[in-house]
């Protein structure tokens, strides 16, 4: 069950992290607050220009995209290539790396709004900068749901990336279905009963690593929020983006999204997969991508984003 427990959705680490970090002549180290701190870029153009943040996905991971055991410095590549393509952006290490390195994590406390929250106060610091002209949130994965209901909050576009279109519990359901089809059963009474009653027990022991009682009270509160209708509620420009190469997150959750925002703007990158990363199969070499820091992301997702942000920032 060890691959099972690295790629579903949600995953926690607690282990020691040591946070690397990128020199760049035009970034500047911003703390947002003391738990959240994280990286500027600007290009070298006449303010004012568009700003992008960008939240990650699930676990502890760093501004860079990256986890324990795991480097491929996915958000970093997408964050400086869209300087290059004279859009700003703000990249922070997710509150759990700070708890983490601080030894005052305590699992059985973290809420999924508290993400949230954090995003709000990422844009709200932007809010007011007159070095932007508008403020975009990009959310990978995890990242997708907390940034749609944070851009509620005053941002002027949305753009997800492989993020769900069901509520959580029913997309560890659907990856369990196709990574360990025996384990679904137990999953989805698992599930019901967190649902209804505040914990769940006597589950398969093949699940302790996604339901163990320590984190159960966070999941039940991620369960509490509907990609679908959380998208309904925003009046900005959206785009939703999926790879088709993306064996975590499936192309019917970028559908479900699509659906209920028909408004938004839908893009299927062929090749590409969950870490951004180009790959021609579903299998080894797909899986491997997680852990080579050098590789590129995909040109395309950069192109496809960056005429978003442009479009919509002359508006």
């Amino acid at each position: 069950m060890k691959k099972l427990s690295f790629f579903l959705f949600f995953t926690f680490f607690i282990s020691h992290y040591l946070m690397g970090q990128i020199a760049s002549s035009n970034s500047e180290e911003i703390e947002i607050s003391h738990l959240i701190s994280g990286t500027l870029l600007v290009p070298q153009k006449t303010s004012p220009i568009p700003l992008a943040i960008i939240i990650a996905g699930s676990g502890p991971t760093d501004r860079d995209g990256n986890q324990p055991m795991m480097k491929n410095n996915s958000l970093r590549f997408l964050a400086e290539e869209l300087v290059e393509n004279d859009i700003a952006t703000f990249r922070y290490d997710k509150r759990l790396i700070k708890l983490i390195q601080t030894r005052n994590i305590v699992e059985r406390n973290i809420r999924f709004g508290d993400f949230i929250e954090d995003a709000i106060d990422v844009l709200h610091h932007f809010k007011n900068d007159e070095r932007f002209s508008k403020i975009f949130i990009i959310g990978h994965s995890q990242g997708s749901l907390i940034g749609m209901i944070a851009a509620k909050e005053g941002a002027d576009g949305f753009i997800s990336i492989a993020g769900a279109g069901q509520e959580i519990d029913d997309v560890i359901v659907d990856q369990l279905e196709a990574q360990a089809p025996q384990l679904k059963e137990s999953a989805r009474i698992a599930f019901d009963d967190l649902r209804s009653n505040g914990y769940a027990a006597g589950y398969d022991p093949g699940l302790a690593s996604i339901l163990r009682k320590e984190i159960q009270p966070f999941l039940l509160t991620w369960m509490q929020y509907d990609p679908k209708e959380e998208i309904k509620k925003l009046n900005i420009p959206v785009l939703l983006i999926n790879g088709d190469k993306d064996f975590q997150v499936q192309l019917s959750e970028l559908e479900l999204l699509a659906k209920a925002k028909p408004d938004g703007q839908k893009k299927i990158i062929r090749g590409m997969n969950h870490i951004l990363k180009k790959v021609d199969d579903m299998g080894l070499e797909n899986q491997k991508t997680y852990n080579i820091h050098h590789l590129p992301i995909i040109p395309e997702l950069t192109a496809i984003i960056s005429k978003f942000i442009h479009k919509n920032s002359s508006r």
